[in-house]
């Protein structure tokens, strides 16, 4: 595994929803001293059930979040990745079994934590069958497909396919425990 410091400044991690990128991207930032993106957070409007923003304004919010010294900055948003990962330093690609992020998925939901990294301000968050198909169905097959991304960048990258990977990363970069 590379060592923290090998991917600079302005991280970018990708990876199917409720894999961890946003309690990773918190604890990188704590370390790192650089503000955390939580692309999600740009996507929607706050105090809705997660509504989308305008095409528009979440490119202009996204773009000039890319513009900054330094961010951990999570999500996909495919459309918006080449112009990302051209500022970016470093990549995290992070993946998991379908089950494990659908277990996740309850349990944040379900709990609905206005502390959880990630939240969206004001949204009361409730399970939705489209997250669910989202997670089980749509996306099911994206692990490879975020890999080649990531393989494509030539940015200096780590990959982590299991929940065992992601907790090797945590204790190998001594990152603060997620919550």
């Amino acid at each position: 595994m590379l060592p923290l410091s090998s991917l600079g400044e302005r991280i970018a991690i990708l990876g199917p929803s409720n894999a961890g990128k946003s309690t990773l991207a918190v604890a990188l930032s704590e370390k790192l001293g650089v503000p955390p993106v939580h692309l999600d957070q740009l996507q929607h409007l706050p105090n809705t059930d997660w509504q989308p923003r305008p095409e528009a304004e979440f490119a202009a919010l996204h773009d000039a979040a890319i513009l900054e010294d330094g961010w951990v900055m999570e999500g996909n948003y495919s459309r918006l990745m080449p112009q990302r990962l051209a500022r970016a330093t470093g990549v995290i690609l992070v993946t998991s079994s379908p089950w494990l992020r659908i277990a996740r998925y309850f349990r944040r939901t379900l709990a609905n934590r206005s502390d959880r990294a990630g939240h969206l301000e004001g949204a009361q968050d409730s399970v939705k069958w489209a997250m669910i198909h989202w997670i089980l169905v749509k996306t099911r097959n994206s692990d490879a497909k975020y890999a080649e991304v990531v393989r494509g960048s030539g940015l200096p990258a780590v990959e982590c396919h299991t929940a065992g990977a992601l907790n090797a990363l945590y204790r190998n970069w001594d990152l603060p425990a997620p919550r």
